[in-house]
């Protein structure tokens, strides 16, 4: 492999993973979706290939620079950040997430911070997170094996441009009918509490350990950064943006510190004249020469680590 083809954007390409809760229609996001009833795309785990490339976990074990400041000091050759599309057609299990030292200890894995941003969402479409009233561990694990935290839950009405922060320890549920991009410390552990009387294993003693027993409370207010950019939020572990491209060309500042994801919801165009439509995930490797992506109506998240200066992009 030349180093210099993975010093510039590329795409990363999806994997599908069938869930009992999918849908079977996704020609709209993804023309070559398999049939199954899928309900995430995944983009940025080690097994995800890239464009005209190998496996993501591979080119960055051999060129770790591309990430920058953003790798993980204990998890090398692994993007710290996974980067999901959820379509659910009916209800996901009551589940909650381990915080690193738990997911480290019993896993050895990253936690689970997670964010979602909504990109379509079907009339009644909701989201459970928190608990309407404290409650002890005993009760959580007596509740949940009756059904009853189902009605215990904070259950929320959600809309199309709808952001949630949800940290580690957030017991939280998604409703039928909605498209999310999920943005995650890469991890994959999930402790079920309920699951509508679904045949899965559940995960009663680990998630009453590592939840959060209280009513959830909302991050920092979204920040206006320009009249086309939000900062969505900027957390412990990732740093989240909404971008809308107005008629004009958005231009990258080069010399980044860390990596950016960049996750196209809507819209086509260009990177560098390489093309883009809707559904696309793009990483831009740290020190990667400035660009331009020309567009007249794509719109995006951003995605990188928290914490740092955020990004220097104009319009025009």
């Amino acid at each position: 492999m030349n180093p210099l083809s993975w010093s510039r954007p590329f795409q990363i390409l999806p994997t599908f993973k069938e869930r009992v809760w999918g849908t079977t229609e996704l020609s709209e996001w993804f023309p070559q979706a398999p049939s199954e009833t899928i309900g995430e795309a995944w983009f940025t785990a080690a097994d995800n290939r890239v464009c005209d490339g190998p496996a993501l976990g591979e080119l960055l074990r051999r060129y770790p620079k591309i990430l920058g400041t953003g790798a993980s000091s204990d998890f090398s050759g692994m993007c710290p950040l996974l980067v999901k599309l959820l379509f659910t057609t009916a209800k996901l299990s009551v589940q909650v997430h381990p915080g690193d030292e738990y997911a480290r200890e019993h896993h050895h894995s990253l936690g689970k911070t997670e964010a979602w941003y909504v990109i379509e969402a079907g009339a009644g479409a909701e989201v459970a997170l928190g608990f309407k009233k404290p409650m002890s561990p005993e009760k959580l694990r007596s509740v949940a094996a009756s059904g009853e935290i189902e009605a215990l839950l904070n259950w929320r009405a959600v809309h199309e441009g709808d952001f949630i922060f949800v940290p580690a320890g957030t017991v939280h549920a998604i409703g039928a009918g909605i498209t999310i991009c999920e943005i995650q410390q890469n991890s994959d552990i999930t402790y079920r509490l309920y699951d509508y009387g679904r045949p899965r294993e559940l995960h009663l003693e680990d998630g009453s350990r590592v939840a959060d027993l209280g009513p959830y409370t909302a991050p920092a207010p979204i920040r206006q950064i320009s009249a086309v950019r939000r900062l969505l939020v900027d957390s412990k572990y990732f740093a989240i943006e909404h971008l809308r491209q107005k008629g004009q060309p958005i231009r990258v500042a080069g010399g980044l510190p860390h990596y950016i994801l960049f996750v196209c919801l809507r819209g086509e165009g260009a990177i560098r004249e390489q093309l883009f439509k809707k559904g696309q995930v793009w990483l831009i490797p740290a020190g990667a020469e400035a660009f331009a992506i020309e567009s007249g109506d794509a719109e995006w998240l951003l995605a990188y680590p928290g914490g740092e200066s955020l990004p220097d992009i104009s319009l025009g």
